[in-house]
């Protein structure tokens, strides 16, 4: 059980970074659902918005997410205009987190929620570095499924890895792991990217297993182009070129 914690520094105990991108409206519910459960809890913690957005587009998360870490306590918003895809709102909403504990997770709801917690626990009272879950009942499309079953049996095969779901969340990351990690994709090649540096890094990892829900709001951004992208990149990194582009956002969080 996690109770009242030191953070072990200024920061508070406890990062969760929510990825919101295109989130809309939706992402109101999830920050009161999360605000809930955090009161259960007795340590400090802070919840970083990623809202980050498409110049030009009608898109109205950055406002929500602004106007959210104005009123809710614990909340905090980085909205910048986007440099890269879902690996450059990782590192933006990482880097900007504070806690000894970062937590990364989508916004759109097909994560359960006490997942952050089960993983929360498990690397706090057993000293691990880095915990993450993986799917073992999946309600998203068989076309996503398909994917995911062949990215992972590649992946594993390429990297003799034992890892069984690398692009699952929540996953959560000792602060001081994670500026080891030196990641470097902008792309949906991050999480792969998390794991193989814990990988090479002789981290502590442990994985638990979840239930993952369909989305109802939105279509997939998994795109057909993704397979070839996961391909390129893993095959960049087995062989030691640098995935993506690294381009470290400016400006600070609301």
């Amino acid at each position: 059980m996690v109770t009242n914690p030191s953070s072990g520094g200024d920061g508070p105990f406890f990062s969760l970074v929510v990825l919101c991108y295109r989130s809309q409206e939706s992402i109101i519910a999830r920050v009161e659902q999360l605000t809930q459960m955090f009161s259960f809890f007795n340590f400090s913690y802070e919840m970083i918005l990623v809202g980050n957005y498409q110049e030009g587009s009608d898109d109205r998360t950055p406002r929500i997410v602004k106007d959210l870490a104005g009123r809710v306590p614990h909340v905090r918003a980085v909205v910048l205009p986007k440099q890269g895809m879902m690996g450059w709102d990782m590192r933006s909403g990482m880097d900007a987190a504070k806690g000894q504990y970062i937590c990364i997770i989508d916004g759109d709801g097909q994560y359960p929620l006490e997942s952050i917690f089960s993983c929360l626990i498990k690397i706090h009272t057993e000293k691990l570095d880095v915990v993450k879950t993986y799917r073992v009942v999946r309600e998203d499309s068989l076309y996503r499924y398909v994917i995911s079953r062949v990215y992972n049996a590649l992946f594993r095969l390429m990297f003799r890895s034992r890892y069984r779901d690398v692009n699952s969340k929540p996953k959560i990351i000792r602060r001081e792991k994670y500026q080891l990690l030196d990641l470097q994709s902008d792309d949906w090649f991050t999480d792969a990217e998390i794991m193989l540096r814990a990988l090479e890094l002789g981290l502590r990892v442990a994985e638990i297993p979840i239930h993952f829900y369909a989305i109802d709001e939105r279509s997939s951004f998994v795109k057909p182009g993704a397979i070839w992208e996961f391909i390129r990149n893993m095959w960049s990194f087995r062989f030691r070129r640098k995935p993506g582009v690294k381009r470290r956002p400016s400006g600070q969080p609301v």
